[in-house]
């Protein structure tokens, strides 16, 4: 039996795996090796492109070398206030994403395999509040964004909040790597 596209339940979950293949093949191209290295030359607005990509696993290392390496000619402050403006936009991306669809899509398997338990869990008083607390703490860490994306998504925390949570850990982050720059070189 083939499943069309169209009534195919797990588009969201199936682009997201194949989208990371994809991304971790291409990753290892000369072009993307040559525009990692020339986002460093464009000053400010190279924080800020890094910024976006400096909240995915996949993506941390080189987006952390070019904001190590730009930090030792521009203002550690700007630098990380343009590139935690960066980290918010992929934030949100993610954050959009697996709120409005992965999570939609993959709801029905949760209860379906006893997720009842689960969902009666999340819905606790305690982790209403404690979710989004440990995304926050997730993302403060060196773990991967997606992980603390993951668990504010599950929360009932909005936009706004999400916005504002995360531009200041990722800023005070980026802020910590540039400063040491400055005074490593």
């Amino acid at each position: 039996m083939i499943i069309s596209w169209k009534s195919w339940p797990y588009k969201n979950s199936t682009l997201l795996v194949v989208s990371l293949v994809l991304f971790i093949y291409l990753l290892k191209s000369p072009y993307v090796q040559g525009f990692i290295s020339t986002v460093g030359a464009f000053g400010y607005f190279g924080s800020f492109i890094s910024g976006i990509f400096f909240v995915s696993i996949f993506t941390v290392a080189p987006a952390s070398t070019i904001l190590f390496d730009i930090a030792k000619t521009l203002n550690p402050f700007i630098a990380a206030i343009t590139a935690g403006v960066g980290a918010v936009i992929g934030d949100y991306i993610i954050f959009r994403f697996m709120k409005d669809g992965v999570f939609e899509e993959l709801a029905p398997l949760i209860k379906q395999r006893g997720g009842s338990l689960i969902v009666k869990l999340f819905s606790s008083p305690f982790f209403a509040w404690i979710i989004p607390i440990l995304g926050a703490l997730v993302i403060a860490s060196p773990l991967p964004d997606e992980i603390g994306i993951g668990l504010m998504g599950l929360s009932k925390v909005k936009n706004w909040q999400f916005i504002l949570i995360t531009f200041l850990l990722n800023a005070i982050g980026i802020f910590i790597i540039v400063t040491i720059a400055n005074y490593s070189g």
